[in-house]
């Protein structure tokens, strides 16, 4: 029976976080489990910058944004001799497992420590849903709500004034960020990395639509070099006042919403239940609304599943 393990937070933060990490202290504490929280994530295991947590002193970070825990990118931890340093932190605290929260390159890290004899579990964090083997990341749907309510500002005041907002989320190389939000908005154009439009296609679909004062054009960012380039052919061609609007490191803020907290819950109890269990070197998913292990390098090298069928969905509801 595992008696120490350790929690960390890596990569970029998101809602839902301090929800999985109160959810870990509690499950664990229930069930005769020390537990430890590891700050700054990989950085801290080689830091040896652990503390011991209590019950207490989780109560009501389920309320905040961000990682009460910290974060930060580290990777030094590609090397070898910084992970034998982590390693053996680990070990003079006699921390037996350790629950990795993050995306993809905390997945990566926590693989190596795997291979090193260290048992770890992962959690998938990450607003831009983008681990193929999970239907939802923790941090995506809190996200996508402050998506919602920045579009629907922006559609009043456009209506109002005539205009066509350019609108740019986070997605990292995936659209799910974008394509749930054109569908819940009607926003009238979306290009995404799973299907990119030129600026000559945006212009089109613009003067195709049927809405007359107010349009919005949602785009995934890292697609386009100069967002103001696409801004002025716009106006030029329709003759409409063309505002952008990035949304930024706003969506990465602010307190999970509810579906958020409940499938967090969910998953960081299924987690402890696993480690319990003597799983390593795999990460929870939701498939189905039905909790899963998958191993973590599998998942790491999955594809994304195809986004055609949502595509065509919003594309009938526009």
């Amino acid at each position: 029976m595992i008696k120490k393990i350790a929690i960390l937070t890596s990569g970029g933060d998101c809602p839902g976080m301090n929800v999985a990490l109160k959810a870990i202290v509690n499950v664990a504490i229930n069930n005769k489990i020390e537990p430890y929280i590891v700050f700054e994530g990989y950085k801290g295991l080689y830091d040896d910058n652990f503390a011991k947590i209590t019950k207490e002193e989780v109560k009501f970070i389920d309320r905040k944004g961000g990682t009460m825990i910290y974060s930060a990118r580290f990777p030094q931890f590609a090397d070898l001799k910084i992970r034998n340093k982590a390693v053996a932190n680990l070990k003079n605290r006699g921390i037996e497992a350790l629950i990795c929260i993050g995306g993809d390159g905390t997945y990566k890290g926590a693989a190596k420590l795997t291979e090193m004899g260290i048992k770890t579990i992962g959690l998938p964090a990450t607003i831009d849903n983008d681990i193929s083997s999970t239907d939802y990341t923790i941090g995506f749907n809190t996200a996508l709500e402050t998506i919602v309510n920045a579009i629907d500002n922006l559609r009043d005041t456009s209506e109002s004034h005539n205009r066509i907002n350019l609108v740019e989320v986070m997605g990292h190389g995936c659209g799910d960020l974008a394509l749930n939000a054109a569908i819940i908005t009607g926003a009238e154009v979306l290009s995404i990395p799973e299907k990119k439009l030129t600026i000559e296609q945006i212009i089109t679909r613009l003067k195709e639509s049927d809405s007359k004062r107010s349009k919005i054009v949602l785009i995934s960012e890292l697609m386009y070099d100069d967002l103001n380039k696409i801004a002025r052919a716009i106006e030029k061609e329709l003759k409409q006042e063309t505002k952008i609007t990035v949304l930024g490191h706003i969506q990465r803020g602010g307190r999970a919403n509810c579906a958020e907290r409940l499938l967090t819950a969910r998953m960081a109890n299924y987690a402890v239940k696993m480690l319990i269990a003597n799983k390593s070197g795999v990460a929870v998913n939701i498939s189905n609304n039905k909790l899963n292990v998958k191993n973590l390098l599998e998942i790491v090298e999955m594809k994304r599943p195809s986004k055609d069928e949502l595509l065509r969905e919003y594309q009938q509801l526009v």
